[in-house]
């Protein structure tokens, strides 16, 4: 037998529901706090270590900066070669 239930609620009613703590303004701090910290790196090595410094999971979270920067740079590389607006 299989049941399906949906539940039509926003993240807010779901997280309250579970009991879950609302991080809203925490995220935000810790946003903020990267944003400004990358906004003085001129490349890729000091990011690589402002990560390290503020990463929340330390080694995973430096390998997930480390493929996120990557994939950046490669679709900067890529979207430079082919006018906006253009498909594949």
């Amino acid at each position: 037998m299989k049941v399906n239930i949906e539940i039509e609620c926003t993240p807010a009613e779901a997280r309250e529901f579970m009991g879950l703590p609302d991080v809203e303004q925490a995220n935000r701090i810790y946003i903020e706090s990267v944003t400004k910290a990358m906004q003085g790196a001129t490349n890729v090595e000091q990011m690589e270590e402002y990560a390290k410094q503020l990463a929340p999971m330390g080694q995973m979270g430096m390998q997930m900066f480390q493929s996120f920067v990557e994939g950046v740079s490669k679709s900067a590389g890529a979207g430079s070669a082919k006018p906006k607006g253009s498909s594949s």
